[in-house]
């Protein structure tokens, strides 16, 4: 399948829900999203799944904010999954993301700057964050997270969820679960703390993801950020880490606006 079939199938499950996601985003948290079950027909997700590159295949991402493998480069891997990630971007998909979430004019994002293929093995995990609140290029604001999943038979569990902290490290999450075919769209802004749980299971959890941007904020107040790592509850000592570590990159920013090296994770298409 091509992407503009594949985006038809994605508008039309979406449109399905349209009313009922609109009243879950416009809710009264502090992070809006939603989320969407059987976005694809299972032998598609299921086709996404088979034809996921190993970790061997990726790139290995691991510190102490981080462990993850991800995947962007997507002409080494099979052109389902280079499809399925810009049908995200399709016009009619980005208009109707656009109406449920009352965000105008979103602007996908070709280069996937820190999009495209993320795959977790068993003690991988993603530490509380914000995401870098700009594009590559530091012209635009990064708005909505889309996140779609599938690993089969995923459970609550198997760890590896993604969790959002609209009351702060303080508060229990909101744990949404890596559901295989589920599409989870969370808003990207100033307080949008989120992290995924460490995995605790000999599987893989995978993920095909996308974000948009916009030339507005989502906030007014929001102001430019680089992606900023916390400690997980309990984890004192890291959080004081992560912190100063989150100032220091801050610090250069101010100097260097696009950073002293450029971000390796940027797709760059041949034309």
């Amino acid at each position: 399948m091509n992407r503009k079939e594949i985006a038809k199938l994605i508008f039309q499950r979406i449109e399905e829900e349209k009313a009922t996601l609109k009243k879950s985003f416009a809710s009264d948290h502090r992070i809006p999203y939603f989320f969407v079950d059987d976005l694809l027909p299972e032998e598609i997700a299921h086709e996404l799944h088979s034809l996921f590159p190993t970790g061997e295949e990726m790139m290995l991402k691991k510190s102490i904010r981080e462990n993850k493998y991800v995947g962007f480069k997507m002409n080494k891997y099979p052109s389902l999954l280079e499809e399925c990630i810009y049908a995200f971007q399709e016009k009619e998909v980005v208009e109707l993301i656009a109406e449920i979430t009352g965000i105008k004019h979103p602007i996908p994002d070709e280069n996937l700057y820190a999009g495209g293929l993320s795959l977790m093995k068993k003690d991988q995990f993603l530490n509380p964050h914000l995401d870098n609140s700009h594009d590559k290029d530091r012209k635009l604001w990064r708005v909505l997270n889309l996140l779609y999943y599938v690993t089969p038979q995923w459970e609550l569990e198997n760890g590896g969820n993604l969790e959002i902290w609209p009351e702060g490290l303080q508060e229990q999450p909101i744990t949404i679960v890596s559901k295989f075919n589920r599409l989870a769209i969370m808003a990207t802004h100033q307080e949008s703390l989120h992290s995924v749980s460490p995995v605790k299971l000999e599987a893989s959890r995978k993920c095909i993801s996308n974000y948009y941007f916009s030339e507005q904020p989502f906030r007014e107040d929001d102001e430019f950020h680089v992606t900023s790592f916390r400690g997980r509850p309990g984890e004192k000592i890291k959080d004081k880490i992560l912190q100063v570590d989150t100032q220091l990159r801050m610090g250069i920013r101010k100097v260097f606006k696009k950073g002293i090296v450029e971000n390796p994770h940027v797709y760059k298409k041949k034309k």
